[in-house]
């Protein structure tokens, strides 16, 4: 039984690490099953395969060529009478033609994969920020369920307010421990209003003696105003939450859709929500760009294409060679003038070469200008493209620091926003302060926790466009 017990415990353990480790490195398991799935970048993954064919047909001769005639009635020649003819041709271009050829067919292909690249980075790219967005999400869903938690906690301390005889707690009084965020109610506290004051076991307002009365009845209107005005809170936040709640399923559903996953599939998000680690170097990010961007891979490989096409272009305009061979049948005549004892009613075959003559030069020289024109025209796509990307790195990257500052100060604002919270209800309890002040403040708190998550999701989608802009992965198959 013991032994049974500690498998039992190890496997629970092993369980609870294998779904710590999966919702950890979800992110990750979601690109590849994108990778995989998603049908755009499917459909140019094909497109790039089917652009490899072009390089063996662009290498191959042309077909040769077979003719055959026949006679319907043998014609005599000297020599015999003959019957068919058959003459094969094989034509060749000049030198080099077929090489070029491949090379701009080569290039065309890689311009397929930069393509390829492109979009599979722009996929990468709305999964990461819709990833984000639905962290910041989550992020504000637990911020508004531990604020629903601490004004489950004021609405306690109002009601012991209210039901007190003096109007306040009693001396000594500590404010309670946070309520654990699972068990938080997304609908307002039950022991709120007059039925929470009846389940306290006291009257629902205090006795007035005949000393104190109006005092007493003055407490009384202000304790109730005050849970009332908590409960206020709670339903808007409760609100608050139901709207997240939807809000949360919706992007999930955007977030499946880049996966080609039914819009009801589970997406893992982890609780925690960080800023991703970064060192930025401008000049190292730019030189990256230059080598690795897949826009100016593309760029690149047209231009080289017209470059080789300018090449083939060019050796198009020499004469192209053919060689075949012409064979006769013959049969034996009776003709005496035309039979030869030797060579009646014998085959004949005859080697024969062609060449063609490329005379009409103009066609030519418009082709090669033609291909050197759209060769400096990739050249200015290319310095022009260079130039966006630039200026959208440090755009890119003023965004990123403006996120980080922000992140930074909302984060020592709720830290202060917590300490001040905390004061003001121990104020709230001695009967220092009122209830408004306190409400303020936590709504405070909520706000900078609110704007902490918007700017650490900012922060983070800022770092996924500059990994955008430099390509995520030079070298990824399918």
């Amino acid at each position: 039984m013991k032994q049974h017990k500690i498998i039992i415990f190890v496997a629970m353990i092993l369980s609870v690490a294998s779904a710590y480790g999966q919702v950890a490195d979800s992110l990750s398991h979601y690109l590849q099953i994108a990778a995989q799935n998603n049908p755009g970048l499917n459909a140019d993954f094909l497109a790039y395969k089917a652009s490899l064919q072009k390089i063996p047909q662009a290498g191959a001769y042309q077909d040769p060529e077979l003719e055959m005639g026949f006679f319907l009635k043998p014609m005599d020649i000297i020599g015999g009478r003959q019957i068919a003819e058959f003459r094969l041709m094989q034509m060749f271009p000049w030198f080099g033609t077929k090489k070029a050829a491949q090379t701009e067919a080569m290039h065309m292909a890689r311009m397929s994969y930069e393509k390829f690249r492109e979009t599979r980075d722009n996929l990468y790219l709305d999964i990461y920020t819709q990833w984000y967005i639905l962290c910041r999400l989550q992020q504000q869903l637990m911020n508004n369920r531990e604020n629903k938690a601490l004004l489950t906690q004021l609405e306690e301390l109002a009601i012991r307010k209210f039901v007190s005889p003096s109007g306040s707690s009693p001396a000594g009084y500590a404010l309670p421990p946070p309520v654990p965020v699972t068990q938080v109610s997304t609908t307002p506290a039950s022991g709120g209003g007059m039925a929470g004051m009846s389940s306290m076991g006291g009257s629902t307002a205090p006795e007035m003696s005949s000393e104190g009365g109006m005092t007493s009845m003055g407490s009384s209107t202000s304790g109730m105003s005050d849970v009332l005005r908590i409960q206020l809170e709670m339903v808007e936040i409760d609100s608050t939450i139901e709207s997240l709640l939807s809000e949360i399923r919706a992007e999930k559903a955007k977030f499946n859709a880049l996966l080609n996953r039914p819009a009801n599939s589970e997406v893992q998000i982890p609780e925690s929500f960080e800023q991703t680690p970064f060192l930025f170097d401008e000049a190292l990010a730019m030189d990256k760009i230059e080598n690795q961007n897949p826009m100016l891979g593309m760029i690149n490989e047209e231009g080289l294409a017209y470059k080789a096409k300018s090449e083939m272009d060019k050796k198009m305009s020499y004469p192209m060679f053919g060689v075949g061979i012409q064979y006769m049948l013959n049969k034996k005549t009776d003709d005496p003038m035309f039979g030869m004892s030797d060579m009646n009613g014998k085959d004949m075959l005859m080697p024969m070469v062609s060449i063609s003559i490329p005379l009409y030069r103009n066609k030519y020289k418009a082709q090669q200008r033609e291909s050197k024109l759209w060769w400096q025209v990739s050249r200015e796509k290319y310095d022009n493209t260079r130039n966006v990307l630039e200026s959208e790195l440090y755009k890119t990257k003023h965004l990123l620091d403006d996120a980080a500052r922000k992140a930074a100060l909302y984060k020592k604002q709720e830290e202060l926003a917590k300490t001040t919270y905390n004061l003001i209800v121990q104020e709230f309890v001695a009967g220092k302060n009122d209830l408004a002040n306190v409400i303020q403040v936590q709504r405070q708190l909520l706000g900078y926790q609110l704007k902490e998550a918007e700017a650490i999701a900012a922060y983070n989608t800022m770092v996924a466009s500059i990994r955008k802009l430099i390509s995520f992965k030079k070298d990824t198959e399918q």
